[in-house]
């Protein structure tokens, strides 16, 4: 899992980190060349993933969501369901490029929901 998501970080432009989170919010395994506490990003993103979740499939009837998105001044996440239990994160800059995010990480998330 470290390989597919150091390679991740390295495939998209501006990403810098990138983790399998539970929805419990706990960190199953991350990969980040910063210093950067990667159980706080998962812990904190964990909730907002159940959120989304509550909302579209309970509330609205919009089915699973099958991404969320987060831009704030300085940085990025870009959220992708492995499965029920899982979901994968990717941190990027303000140069990051969302178009490769979407793509890599679909695919990244794929091979992983396989090991999982």
């Amino acid at each position: 899992m470290l390989s597919d998501l150091t390679q991740l970080v390295s495939d998209v432009d501006g990403a810098w980190a990138a983790a399998i989170g539970g929805l419990d919010g706990l960190l199953v395994e991350g990969y980040t060349p910063t210093n950067t506490d990667l159980n706080l990003l998962v812990a904190e993103h964990a909730g907002m993933v159940r959120s989304a979740t509550s909302v579209y499939t309970q509330t609205i009837g919009g089915g699973q969501p099958r991404e969320l998105y987060v831009r704030g001044e300085t940085l990025s996440v870009f959220l992708q369901p492995i499965n029920d239990l899982f979901f994968l994160l990717l941190a990027m800059d303000g140069r990051s490029n969302l178009g490769q995010a979407r793509l890599y990480t679909r695919e990244a998330a794929r091979k992983l929901g396989e090991q999982l």
